[in-house]
């Protein structure tokens, strides 16, 4: 993932920005005793994810099921998924599985929100095949598509199907650079139920928003593959664990490298401080290449 991707990791600031006034606003209204923990990579390719399977493994998503729960599935996004396909990945995990589909490019990218409905229709049609394991949809825009199309945003907001959790991750600058645009854009996503997705990468800092429209915290962790990214996961789990004692009744955090191959290194390292300071009983991820190497 090369969005964000600056050359020198080591002359960005890592600090987490203060909260939005209105995420404590957001998480003293939620209502849930025990908070949803879903915490993967972006993809289960055995081609990036060097050194997570074990040799000879046939059946990718089988296995990374033993050892995630959940998966942001960017496959979603270049091609159009059939329920016949829904299904068979469904089949492949077990009954405590999550996945979180990204809205196909025809609809975000291609179309620009604009004449979808029969597409959103064939979509959400197809990822509701995945029944319980469906965790949430979201949407990620384009750099390009800006504040000029708020109408557009507003038309699919309102329009999405309700029964289907939705997430959507803004781009461009000039949703968060202009204060009234930003807050008359999180008031349509709190009115609609949809959570506003945080992007945690080195060269858009404007992304870290910490703004909540939801009681759910949807986080894109891109790390830059520097010894830092170990530290900044330290740092999210203070202001996760503020969150948490604040109401937050869902986390999604989907961990992403410019090299994928860390990944499940640095979501193992957020699970381990999990399970310790929040005495959960997740399954720790582990390599394969270290296993053997034991």
């Amino acid at each position: 993932m090369k969005f964000g991707q600056v050359e020198d990791p080591s002359q960005i600031d890592f600090t987490l920005p203060k909260d939005h006034p209105r995420t404590a606003e957001i998480l003293k209204a939620a209502k849930a005793k025990d908070m949803e923990i879903a915490v993967g990579c972006a993809k289960w390719n055995k081609t990036d994810l060097k050194g997570f399977y074990p040799k000879g493994t046939k059946d990718e998503l089988t296995y990374y099921a033993t050892q995630f729960s959940s998966i942001e599935l960017n496959a979603t996004f270049y091609g159009m998924p059939s329920p016949e396909q829904v299904l068979t990945w469904k089949d492949k995990t077990p009954a405590d599985f999550k996945f979180f589909p990204k809205i196909t490019n025809t609809i975000s990218h291609y179309r620009r929100l604009l004449n979808i409905t029969d597409v959103v229709t064939q979509f959400a049609t197809s990822v509701m095949n995945f029944d319980e394991k469906l965790g949430m949809v979201f949407l990620q825009l384009h750099d390009n598509f800006k504040p000029k199309d708020y109408d557009r945003l507003e038309k699919f907001v309102k329009e999405w199907p309700r029964e289907i959790p939705l997430a959507i991750e803004l781009r461009n600058n000039e949703w968060f650079s202009d204060d009234d645009v930003f807050e008359k854009t999180m008031q349509l996503f709190e009115e609609n139920r949809i959570t506003n997705i945080i992007v945690d990468t080195a060269g858009r800092r404007d992304m870290l928003h910490m703004r909540l429209t939801t009681p759910v915290a949807f986080i894109r962790y891109v790390g830059a593959n520097a010894e830092s990214d170990y530290s900044r996961l330290e740092d999210w789990m203070e202001r996760l664990s503020d969150w948490k004692k604040q109401g937050l009744e869902k986390l999604y955090f989907f961990v992403h490298q410019n090299i994928e191959k860390a990944s499940p290194l640095l979501s193992a390292h957020l699970i381990e401080m999990m399970n310790k300071d929040w005495k959960t009983n997740i399954h720790v991820p582990e390599m394969a290449e270290v296993k053997t190497k034991c």
